[in-house]
């Protein structure tokens, strides 16, 4: 049974340790790359917006917002999948 127990939890911490490296990964994307690549984002337009500015002022934050939503939201899944909910 402690073997068992043991296995579903590496299971869980992988799970929840891939989720991370996503969640990070796309963090570093909005947070990083984006602001710095923003001059060739400005060729374009968003609602009357240059792209760049755009994703620099309001399209990060939306996108953050999501990211939270939805890390907690999978990774409430990956705590049920594993039986340690709340």
């Amino acid at each position: 049974m402690a073997s068992n127990n043991s296995e579903a939890m590496q299971g869980h911490w992988a799970k929840t340790r891939s989720l991370t490296f996503v969640v990070l990964a796309i963090w570093f994307l909005f947070s990083m790359v984006i602001p710095w690549n923003a001059h060739i984002l400005n060729n374009y337009t968003f609602m009357g917006f240059e792209l760049g500015y755009y994703m620099n002022v309001q399209g990060s934050l939306i996108v953050f917002v999501a990211l939270i939503w939805i890390q907690n939201w999978r990774q409430d899944k990956i705590d049920d999948e594993f039986g340690v909910s709340e």
